[in-house]
């Protein structure tokens, strides 16, 4: 194959200097370079893609954004205008792997045009913020970023040995080729701690009958990376044992995966075995970070950096009743596996979240929304049987094939 292109993606206008330097590294490194500016003022450096061409594909005009001096509306202008770019790039064969440096508006340009990008096309960030919460840049996807240390203003000798890290990583990522692996129709499942003997015995089943298992945490990114491999079409079915992030956009805890989950299965037509896999919790953070509200609740300390709070009758009715509209709204082979004795580890009799009036308006719910198009199967076991995980995996390869 000829030299990898890598592009790289910024705001020319305030840190020309900075990405001047990063070109200059990644063409020692015999990496050809695609410089895209987003930057709505004159550039200090020439990029081979302006501007206006940026502002053009995102249907806005870099003059109108320049005069209105509108900074909120003109990086999200650019944004628009970088995803498009860079998709454009991708599906020409110019863009092998993407890298940008920036502040805060630099980075929410460049990491929203990075997420736009398959997976597995390699992106990389220098930012000021990669130190904090990176969870809205880098999304459900394979982002990388890098502390900058100092910020992005100009070249010294700390900022020159950062950016020349990131120059030769971006290289060798570009260059880096994964080893052949026997190909196997791929396959996804949720699991949590709670569920792990359950997801782990299905898993073991369905690599018995030939798949390869991509196993995701369902801790709101989890749920968001699996559903996004769906709907770039890379998996072949789904087993989602574990919906638990239901609850979290529900009640409102740490771990939602946002108000879409599990519905890209569904939309697409995939083969989806799903369950109720830790829907009798939300999770928070340690003990002391539980809001205020919850006092009074029934409430496990996980570990240190994580309390459970047990879903209640009325939310476990609305849960039902959500999973069953979506479940509903399914285009594909749909089947729902119902653990009457338990839908986690300590939901089980004896354990701290065992609740059976809670247990039973689930059910309700389900039952109160669930169409006919959808395949249920109430199974006198708690989820992390066996038992339970074999008969999940055996259906879902029931479905892959008929489907295929």
């Amino acid at each position: 194959m000829s030299e990898p292109t890598v592009v790289l993606v910024g705001t020319l206008d305030t840190k020309g200097q900075e990405y001047a330097f990063v070109r200059d590294r990644l063409r020692e490194r015999g990496v050809q370079v695609v410089v895209v500016d987003v930057g709505v003022y004159e550039p200090t450096i020439t990029p081979d893609v302006s501007r206006a061409e940026v502002a053009r594909a995102g249907g806005a005009d870099v003059s109108e954004l320049a005069e209105a001096r509108d900074r909120g509306a003109a990086v999200t202008a650019m944004a628009h205008g970088a995803v498009a770019m860079l998709r454009r790039l991708h599906a020409d064969g110019r863009l092998h792997g993407v890298l940008g440096v920036g502040g805060s508006g630099g980075t929410s340009i460049v990491a929203a045009a990075m997420r736009a990008l398959p997976v597995g096309v390699p992106k990389l960030v220098v930012s000021t913020l990669a130190s904090g919460d990176t969870r809205p840049y880098v999304g459900a996807v394979d982002v990388t970023m890098m502390y900058s240390v100092v910020d992005i203003a100009g070249i010294n000798s700390v900022s020159a040995r950062i950016l020349s890290n990131a120059a030769g990583a971006i290289a060798g990522m570009v260059r880096a080729e994964a080893p052949p692996l026997e190909e196997r129709p791929l396959v996804g499942a949720t699991m949590f701690g709670v569920t792990t003997p359950g997801v782990t015995r299905a898993r073991e089943r369905l690599e018995e009958l030939g798949y390869e298992v991509l196993v995701f945490h369902a801790t709101g990114t989890g749920g968001q990376s699996m559903e996004a491999l769906v709907e770039g079409g890379f998996l072949a079915g789904v087993l989602d044992l574990t919906t638990t992030e239901l609850a979290d956009e529900l009640v409102g805890g740490v771990l939602s995966a946002g108000p879409d989950r599990l519905e890209a299965a569904g939309a697409r037509g995939l083969p989806q075995v799903v369950s109720l896999g830790a829907l009798d919790m939300v999770n928070f953070g340690p003990r002391d970070t539980v809001p205020p509200q919850f006092e009074g609740r029934n409430l496990y300390v996980h570990n240190p950096t994580v309390t459970l709070m047990r879903t209640t009758p009325e939310e476990c009715l609305e849960l039902g009743r959500t999973l069953g509209r979506k479940l509903s709204a399914a285009r594909g082979p749909t089947a729902l596996f119902v653990p009457l004795k338990g839908v986690s580890m300590i939901a089980v009799e004896g354990q701290p979240f065992h609740d059976p009036a809670a247990d039973d308006a689930l059910l309700a719910g389900l039952r109160e929304t669930l169409a006919d198009t959808v395949e249920v199967h109430e199974l006198d076991l708690d989820v992390n049987d066996e038992r339970f995980a074999i008969v999940m995996a055996d259906r879902l390869d029931e479905l892959v094939r008929e489907a295929s």
